[in-house]
């Protein structure tokens, strides 16, 4: 981690999944192709998944994604890399401000652009001779974060002078992750409806062979559960965006939503503790896809507790991490819910 005593030049890489170029059939064929042909996401047999990708897939999906990215995309771009971004440039100057000199933040994406090589080359060119590595999942799996270790050591093994490195494997259990998402809950829900934590599932097998997700996302949710007071039968966990046949982590979030609502739950709020910056599975596949699915299975009272985006409480709780910081005191509910509004 950066050390506030050590003046070593130090740059941030600040990594995200990604976002296509634009929300078109082939902007999203392009950027597909990518994410979907990597073996972090999908490891079947290269011989059998890659002719099935580019011959039937990215022939069928990219205009139905397109459609899906067309409802989130805002005037200004993808929803994830403008928030990304402002949470790099918020980050930069809070490391400035609690280390007493320039720390330059920039940001990589695994798939599309920027690239994590131009993420690194940039922070090269800025005079960076560390580079700290911080892939914006809390919850580490070899899809996301094992993903982006694979992009920063493709790019490095190129370099003829290698900067020194460190990396930043996860933060789920690290006190001001889990205060920031208590603090960022208080803030969004009205402590009576049943609180939802859902989570981005990967395959059950993926689980099996000793990806430590799954158990990093229970122990997340059950420690905020904690902090916010909850009783067990105030909160559950499940998991969405599964695809392709075979099993992933289970509860399913779609079929708990319309099993809740086929109950008459008249109050449900459902908050996603593994992105750090809303995007497409937040924003339509939970909070427009997920509110339909349980008011057309009877559900009333639907809510959805944004993630934490570019805030300054986002910026001071990476910094925290970061610099190995003792995060302060929870405050009272009300005095969280007044300083969260502060800052949106």
């Amino acid at each position: 981690m950066p050390d506030p005593t050590d003046h070593t030049p130090t740059g941030i890489l600040l990594c995200n999944t990604g976002t296509p170029e634009a929300p078109t059939a082939p902007a999203l064929r392009r950027y597909l192709a990518q994410f979907l042909s990597d073996p972090r996401v999908i490891d079947y047999p290269r011989w059998w998944w890659l002719p099935l990708l580019h011959g039937v897939i990215l022939r069928v999906r990219p205009r139905r994604s397109a459609a899906l990215y067309r409802r989130i995309w805002t005037p200004a771009g993808s929803p994830l890399l403008l928030g990304t971004i402002g949470l790099a440039e918020k980050l930069a100057a809070e490391m400035s401000k609690r280390t007493g000199r320039s720390m330059p933040v920039e940001v990589g994406m695994c798939y599309g652009e920027p690239s994590i090589a131009a993420g690194l080359r940039a922070l090269r060119a800025r005079g960076a001779a560390r580079i700290t590595v911080l892939p914006l999942f809390p919850q580490s799996s070899g899809t996301t974060v094992g993903a982006c270790a694979d992009a920063v050591f493709a790019e490095l093994k190129a370099w003829r002078a290698l900067p020194e490195l460190e990396f930043v494997p996860g933060y789920h259990d690290h006190p001001a992750y889990l205060t920031a998402m208590a603090a960022q809950i208080d803030a969004h829900w009205d402590g009576v409806s049943r609180l939802m934590f859902s989570f981005h599932g990967i395959p059950k097998s993926y689980v099996v062979r000793g990806d430590p997700y799954l158990e990093q996302c229970e122990e997340s949710a059950a420690r905020i559960a904690s902090r916010l007071a909850l009783e067990p039968g105030d909160w559950t966990v499940a998991y969405q965006s599964r695809f392709g046949p075979e099993p992933w982590l289970q509860p399913y979030t779609d079929e708990e939503l319309a099993r809740f609502g086929a109950e008459g739950l008249e109050s449900l709020s459902v908050v996603c503790p593994g992105f750090a910056i809303d995007c497409l599975e937040t924003l339509d596949e939970i909070k427009h896809e997920g509110r339909l699915q349980f008011e057309a299975a009877g559900g009333a009272g639907f809510g959805y507790i944004p993630a934490l985006n570019d805030t300054r409480a986002h910026a001071r709780m990476l910094a925290e991490i970061l610099l190995g910081a003792t995060p302060e005191p929870v405050p009272q509910v009300e005095e969280q819910q007044a300083a969260q509004a502060a800052e949106m």
